[in-house]
């Protein structure tokens, strides 16, 4: 199937809105705040705030998780979408977490950090004007794991949280996401020791919220066979849930060009479907 068309209206269409933002024009944070201090480091949450209004209404939110294989990155990644999702109504933000190359840590660090900004952003809901039962999480490759990890591992909290406070996230945005850590999926070699534990793919359930899924068909490191057995899980457990397919693109294909376009009109239109983003 020739997708060239569909994109290239979804594109334009986008485009044709003020809001857009496009994949190399990085706008900045409105806010950082640190949410997370261990020791002598301070992680930090990049904050996008959606225009001042009238309405006393509470906004949806979401939390970005970059990608870079658990071992660097940047909250940046994201910056493009947080903007064109705070420009349409919503406060999004894009959260530091710890990885190897820059703190020597291991993936379950990772998946506590992650799970410690979303505590943060449910516990500061009232804050930013945040609705705690509307909070998004999305992340791209490591940080697409990362996002998936908050909502159906129960492991690796960080124990110096409140969890009392749910680090769920009430919808999933997932970029070709890592979420296959068993002996055939990635990065095994580094879980191998609590694979089952780590794994978003081994640990659905029917509470597991709403996700929307971009792959690429070309993608080395996370085949077509692991999203449509995401799908097909969750479909069984009657979870809503899509799996958008890109013929021939690869890994991290959503970072520029059409398709980032694209899987941002398609993302906007997800979380309008479920109230996270205003109706125009």
């Amino acid at each position: 199937m020739n997708l060239r068309p569909w994109i290239t209206v979804c594109t334009l269409a986008l485009l044709a809105s003020p809001l857009a933002f496009a994949a190399d024009a990085k706008p900045e944070p409105d806010e950082k705040v640190v949410y997370k201090t261990v020791g002598d480091v301070e992680l930090s949450m990049h904050v996008f705030k959606p225009a001042p209004s009238d309405s006393a209404e509470p906004r949806a939110a979401i939390v970005f998780f970059f990608g870079g294989g658990w071992n660097g990155g940047t909250p940046s990644q994201f910056y493009g979408q947080s903007r064109a999702l705070a420009d349409r109504g919503m406060v999004a933000m894009c959260a530091e977490y710890r990885v190897k190359k820059s703190h020597g840590t291991p993936p379950k660090t990772c998946v506590a950090d992650g799970k410690s900004a979303m505590r943060w952003a449910r516990q500061n809901a009232s804050r930013y004007g945040i609705d705690p039962n509307r909070i998004a999480a999305g992340g791209g490759s490591a940080g697409g794991h990362v996002a998936a990890a908050t909502a159906t591992v129960t492991a690796f909290d960080d124990p110096a949280d409140d969890t009392t406070v749910s680090c769920r996230p009430d919808a999933l945005v997932l970029f070709n996401p890592v979420y296959d850590n068993g002996p055939d999926g990635y990065g095994y070699d580094r879980v191998e020791a609590y694979w089952k534990e780590i794994s978003p793919l081994h640990n659905l359930s029917k509470d597991t919220p709403p996700t929307i899924v971009y792959l690429g068909t070309k993608d080395k490191l996370i085949p077509v066979a692991t999203g449509e057995a995401f799908k097909a899980k969750l479909d069984k457990l009657g979870v809503r849930n899509e799996l958008h397919l890109y013929e021939g693109a690869t890994h991290g294909f959503f970072n520029k060009g059409d398709a980032y376009e694209d899987t941002l009109a398609k993302s906007i239109r997800f979380l309008t479907s479920l109230g996270f983003v205003p109706q125009r």
